[in-house]
C-alpha cells in the first residue's frame, strides 16, 4: 500500500473523529431536555387528536398542560372530568369538574319548512356552495346540506336525515370535540351544556333577518317577536340581530319559552313527560292575571297614600 493512500485513510479517519467530537459538543450544547411527564400524561389521553382542546393533538395538549401553572385553561373535551383527573394526579394539581357539553344543531329549516328555489348541482361540499351562493332556499342562514359537518366527526357522532335534510347529533357518542361546528360555514352547529340527566332548551334558528323576511324563508324560523323573551321569568332568554338566544347557565327548564312560541324556533330536549301547551299557557295565563291585580292594588295603594288628607269644617258651639 502506498503512503499516499495511507495517508489518505488516516486524514479521513482524523477528520471524521474531529467531526463526530464536534456534533457531541454541538448536541450536548443545544440539547432540549423533555420533562418525562408530557409522556405520562399522553399515555392518559384518548388518542383522538381531534383538535377540540384547542391543540393540534394530544402531544401537544400533554406539552401545554405540563408548562402550565394550573388545568384552568386546559381540557379535553373527548375524555372528559375523568381522563382530566388523571392528568391532575400526575401534575399534581386540582382540576374543577366541568359539565358536559353536546354539539346542538340551531337549524329547523325541514324540507317541507324552506322550499327550494334553487338547484344546486356541483361538488357536494357546504363550504364550497357557501362559497357560490347562499344556498338552495331563500333563507342565507340555514343548513346547506351538503354533511360537511358529518365528514369531520371522528366519532360517528352526527349524521344527515334524509327526510328533513338537517344533520342529526347523537348525544350518547357526541364527544364536544368542535370539529362540526368549525367544519360549518353557515355557523348553525353549537357547542352547548348537555344539560341535567341531557335535558336542555335551545332556540333552533340563526336568521337574522326581520320578522317578515325570516318568516317567508322558513316556516320554522325565530321571527324575533319577543314573546320568549316577556314570558321567560328567569332572564334567560336575549335577543341579538333579530334572533332569541338561550342562556344554558340560567335556564330553569321550565319549558314556558317553548310552549310559547309560535312558530316552533324553541325546542326541548330529552325531557321526560310532553310538552303541555295548554296548560303552560293557562298557568302563565293565571300568573299574568295575578301579577296584574297586585299592580293594581299597589297603584291604588300607593294613590290613596298620595292624596292630600280631608279636612273636617269646623263646627262653632252656640253660647
Amino acid at each position: 500500500m502506498s503512503t499516499t493512500i495511507i495517508w489518505t485513510i488516516a486524514i479521513i479517519a482524523l477528520l471524521g473523529l474531529v467531526l463526530a467530537v464536534v456534533l457531541y459538543l454541538v448536541a450536548e450544547r443545544f440539547k432540549v431536555v423533555e420533562d418525562p411527564r408530557i409522556d405520562e400524561v399522553e399515555k392518559v389521553m384518548p388518542g383522538a387528536n381531534c383538535g377540540g382542546c384547542g391543540f393540534a393533538g394530544c402531544r401537544a395538549f400533554a406539552d401545554a398542560a405540563v408548562k402550565a401553572p394550573n388545568l384552568d385553561n386546559n381540557y379535553c373535551p373527548v375524555g372528559g372530568n375523568e381522563v382530566m383527573k388523571k392528568v391532575a394526579a400526575i401534575l399534581g394539581y386540582e382540576v374543577k369538574e366541568k359539565a358536559p357539553m353536546v354539539a346542538v344543531v340551531r337549524c329547523n329549516g325541514t324540507c317541507e319548512a324552506r322550499p327550494r328555489i334553487n338547484n344546486y348541482d356541483g361538488y357536494a361540499s357546504c363550504r364550497v356552495k357557501a362559497a357560490l351562493y347562499s344556498g338552495d332556499t331563500g333563507c342565507s342562514f340555514g343548513c346547506l346540506g351538503c354533511g360537511d359537518c358529518v365528514a369531520a366527526c371522528q366519532f360517528g357522532a352526527i349524521s344527515m336525515n334524509p327526510a328533513t335534510g338537517l344533520p342529526v347529533v347523537d348525544q350518547e357518542k357526541c364527544t364536544a370535540c368542535g370539529a362540526c361546528a368549525k367544519a360549518c360555514p353557515k355557523n348553525i352547529i353549537e357547542i352547548r351544556p348537555k344539560g341535567p340527566r341531557g335535558m336542555r332548551m335551545y332556540v333552533s334558528c340563526v336568521n337574522k333577518d326581520k320578522g317578515p323576511a325570516v318568516k317567508q324563508a322558513c316556516a320554522n324560523s325565530c321571527i324575533g317577536c319577543g314573546i320568549c323573551f316577556k314570558t321567560c321569568q328567569h332572564g334567560a332568554i336575549v335577543f341579538e340581530n333579530n334572533v332569541a338566544y338561550i342562556d344554558a347557565s340560567k335556564c330553569k327548564l321550565c319549558r314556558e319559552c317553548e310552549a310559547m312560541c309560535p312558530t316552533g324556533a324553541i325546542h326541548g330536549v330529552n325531557f321526560p313527560k310532553p310538552l303541555d301547551k295548554d296548560a303552560i299557557k293557562a298557568r302563565i295565563k293565571e300568573r299574568n292575571a295575578k301579577a296584574a291585580e297586585a299592580a293594581k292594588a299597589a297603584a291604588a295603594a300607593k294613590a290613596a297614600e298620595a292624596a292630600p288628607a280631608k279636612v273636617e269644617p269646623e263646627v262653632k258651639k252656640e253660647a
